[in-house]
């Protein structure tokens, strides 16, 4: 019976988690790229996002509501995640802006999540109508496991993206060291031979005197 309860309890959880998938977009010098998407009052949206490739690898980043309102600003940020419930129903932006940089475009790698919209029951009594939120244990307990779940997965995506840009960084540094060695083998090897040829001529000079 347990296990029948346990095997219940993660199909729910399993067919709950959504499908959330990476995108990237690359934002040109002085240019600027939105997003959108529609929510209705209550609803939970997710924003992660992290610059991987381009300058000093930051970016500004602003997210407003359909009435124009300014609900979240980063400025030059490298990466982060914010979390907002829609306050009204409409459609919000979601904007990268690379206006900072004079050149060079920044690849950005992003996630939007956004949650199911609340359910409300209606219910009447004496006093009225009452507009009353669902509350269902369960459900809850779900739609928790189901956001950690879906967390932990936008954490490993960043992480292998952040593998991947390190890795590369030092892939960099290390080629660089590698040519500098080369550069300052060279440059050895040449004033020994140098030394040795003026040292030579210089003696072969002081004997013909």
């Amino acid at each position: 019976m347990a296990w029948t309860s346990l095997l219940t309890c993660s199909l729910i959880v399993l067919l709950s988690v959504k499908s959330a998938f990476s995108y990237y977009v690359l934002v040109d010098a002085h240019g600027e790229e939105c997003f959108f998407e529609k929510l209705t009052s209550g609803t939970k949206l997710l924003l992660t996002y992290e610059v991987i490739e381009g300058g000093f690898l930051d970016i500004d980043v602003k997210i407003s509501g359909p009435d124009v309102k300014e609900i979240y600003r980063g400025d030059r940020e490298s990466s982060g995640k914010t979390t907002f419930s829609a306050h009204m129903d409409g459609r919000y932006t979601i904007c990268f802006s690379n206006r900072m940089s004079t050149m060079t475009p920044k690849m950005v790698m992003f996630e939007i999540d956004a949650g199911d919209s609340p359910k409300l029951d209606m219910a009447v009594d004496k006093a009225g109508d009452n507009v009353t939120v669902h509350h269902n244990k369960l459900e809850e307990l779900v739609a928790e496991l189901s956001a950690s779940l879906n967390n932990i997965k936008h954490e490993q995506e960043f992480m292998e993206v952040r593998e991947r840009i390190h890795r590369s960084i030092n892939e960099n540094t290390n080629s660089r060291v590698v040519m500098w060695s080369c550069f300052e083998a060279f440059i050895l090897l040449a004033m020994a031979f140098g030394q040795v040829y003026y040292l030579k001529r210089f003696f072969e000079v002081r004997r013909v005197v």
